[in-house]
């Protein structure tokens, strides 16, 4: 971007701050010469021209606040003198119109990955462990405990302590000083090296605090989610936790699963500890079965398959007044050329498409799926409303003093993360991804939560745009983190994998770092590039209890 400041669209009657700018600064916006009458900080907006107490703030070409006090021109936009406003909306459709982008780059392009005999393709091959109830989180620790680094699997530090080591050479009567000489430290990547199962990316624990107490509708959602984990293409197969008493029973997953995939032949193995003759025995048996089924898991081996097998979530969490103009609609490219490719994208976070709800609509390929999205966000805003909350209260501190101070305008950048193709499909909360091309999911806007969600819907892989950095990440679906703003990339290095910065530098178009993403999308699916969140073991699974999430 050439300038120092940035008018998105021509309707728009604020003007965003690409680099910090002083009192007498002089801005041309569509031939008008506006003077800052005082400093305007990197992100935050100005005024165009003089606002009176009611008018309409415009941003991304939408409406995203009104004014609550007199503005002049060439002063900040702040939560002082704006409030939250957007667009109404209906829920029938408008004309709507795509151009696909030219995907003759990617025409030909194969990923590596795990093919299960449904059909899916995974990025990754893992093994889980699930609990069906809070009450089997212990057990599912002493069967990581029991597993995971003996097998080469990750720990939760950057290495791993071999006290067998010393117990074998104390046992072979060695001295002190011969103890003090015996290495023990084993890294990460030393431990990948000595694999028992080396097709087999790792055993992932899911544990939560549901499965019982609450609403028994809790429980039922608890199903369908870790039924759709269990059906992802990432994973080879799953032992399930049951204590045997509690309101989420081995027979609603059963149920979760066969409404999913009735020909279901992952191996999936149910214990349940209440019918056990002794907790050592339950474990006992746990740990075989998780091995027997590893062994099998390891039978499988990456084959070339097309794009369109890719399945790719949208998210963003921790935005910036960048978000929008760089990372948002950069991986807004990417999600259409994977569209146009033939494969899968899907975009939630239902709070933060407030107050463009009317272009989604319009972008539904059928009135079925207008009128759907049109329900369930008024339902959504309903339920925050009676609440005493609403998706007003969405941004967060750290939203707003990055310059994002009404939720419509965070909506409108956020969104941008969905691109421009038509929408095929609109799915409620643990609603199966089964149709290409652009999905809409209803997750909450809490970002694990919301990551969690669309990887419990199918997706195999998931780009994560942040403008103040997090270490998000996920068991099953590697997720590559995206900074909107170059410092944010230099800081946090060690967990952001893409930097769009080069947007707003003007090193890079929308375009052409939307390519940049896809291709490193495809290096990770082919498991020759590993996530930074799968690195440090970001393992971050929150079911959503449907209760009000913003």
């Amino acid at each position: 971007m050439s300038k120092n400041y940035l008018q998105i669209d021509p309707k728009d009657n604020i003007i965003v701050a690409i680099t910090s700018l002083e009192k007498g600064t002089k801005a041309t916006i569509q031939g008008q010469d506006i003077v800052l009458k005082e400093n305007i900080k990197q992100k935050h907006k100005f005024a165009v021209n003089d606002f009176s107490i009611g008018d309409a703030i415009f941003m991304y070409g939408v409406l995203i606040g009104k004014v609550i006090k007199p503005i002049k021109a060439g002063t900040a936009i702040t939560i002082h003198n704006v409030k939250h406003a957007s667009a109404e909306f209906k829920d029938s459709k408008e004309k709507f119109t795509w151009k696909a982008p030219n995907v003759l780059k990617f025409k030909e392009r194969t990923f590596n990955g795990y093919y299960r005999k449904d059909g899916k393709v995974g990025t990754a091959n893992y093994w889980l462990v699930i609990p069906l109830v809070f009450c089997e989180n212990r057990n599912v620790d002493v069967l990581e405990g029991a597993l995971s680094e003996k097998l080469g699997y990750e720990t939760k530090k950057d290495y791993a302590v071999d006290t067998d080591a010393l117990i074998s050479q104390y046992k072979a009567g060695a001295s002190k000083e011969d103890l003090l000489n015996v290495p023990i430290i084993t890294t990460k990547e030393e431990l990948s090296k000595n694999r028992i199962f080396p097709n087999v990316d790792g055993i992932k624990f899911l544990k939560h605090d549901g499965g019982c107490g609450g609403i028994r509708q809790d429980s039922e959602t608890l199903c369908k989610l870790l039924a759709g984990y269990i059906t992802n293409p990432n994973v080879a197969g799953a032992t399930i936790f049951s204590l045997g008493c509690q309101n989420a029973q081995i027979e609603l997953l059963q149920n979760a699963l066969d409404a999913i995939d009735p020909n279901i032949d992952k191996p999936i193995h149910y214990l349940e500890q209440q019918k056990s003759n002794s907790e050592r025995e339950f474990i006992e048996e746990a740990v075989k079965q998780t091995f027997i089924g590893l062994i099998e898991a390891n039978k499988i081996e990456r084959k070339p398959a097309p794009l369109s097998k890719l399945v790719l979530g949208l998210e963003c969490g921790g935005s910036d007044g960048f978000s929008g103009i760089s990372a948002n609609p950069a991986l807004g490219y990417a999600s259409d050329l994977l569209v146009a490719l033939g494969g899968s994208a899907v975009l939630a976070e239902f709070p933060e498409l407030n107050g463009v709800e009317q272009e989604i609509i319009n972008r539904c390929k059928t009135e079925k799926d207008a009128k759907k999205f049109y329900n369930l966000m008024r339902a959504y805003s309903a339920s925050a409303v009676a609440v005493g909350s609403g998706f007003e209260n969405n941004p967060s501190p750290g939203n707003i003093k990055d310059g994002l101070i009404t939720d419509a305008m965070k909506s409108a950048g956020a969104a941008k993360k969905g691109g421009t193709s038509p929408i095929t499909e609109v799915l409620d909360y643990t609603e199966q991804v089964t149709k290409p091309g652009l999905n809409l999911l209803c997750t909450p806007g809490n970002d694990v939560e919301s990551t969690t969600g669309l990887v419990g819907s199918g997706c195999n892989v998931v780009v994560f745009t942040t403008g103040l950095g997090t270490p998000t990440g996920n068991p099953v679906a590697p997720v590559l983190k995206m900074s909107s703003n170059t410092d944010l990339y230099k800081r946090m290095n060690d967990i952001i994998d893409i930097n769009a910065g080069t947007v707003i530098s003007g090193d890079d178009t929308i375009e052409s770092m939307g390519e940049k993403i896809l291709e490193h999308i495809i290096n990770v699916a082919s498991g020759d590039v590993a996530s930074k969140a799968v690195l440090h073991g970001n393992n971050d699974f929150i079911p959503w209890k449907r209760g009000v999430s913003l």
